[in-house]
């Protein structure tokens, strides 16, 4: 679901998209918010898998925090 809110953000934001495709992007993300969706564990777990996927792909960090990252994922698919 954070997909779909990122996109419906975008979608608000972008200057190029109709006035009635806002309103109708801005509608659907607030029944997401309302319902809890855009706050759901599932959308949690979402980000904390692209931050250690994120972290595993930087080459700025050290070898021991790309580990942790990928025993973390690992243990995520388990």
């Amino acid at each position: 679901m954070a997909k779909v809110s990122r996109g419906l953000k975008a979608a608000i934001s972008n200057p190029n998209n109709s006035e009635e495709a806002k309103q109708r992007a801005a509608d659907r993300l607030r029944q997401m918010e309302e319902s809890g969706e855009t706050d759901s564990a599932e959308a949690h777990a979402g980000q904390v898998e692209r931050g250690h996927k994120a972290a595993i792909s930087n080459p700025n960090n050290s070898e021991e925090t790309k580990q942790h990252s990928q025993q973390v994922l690992d243990d995520m698919q388990n």
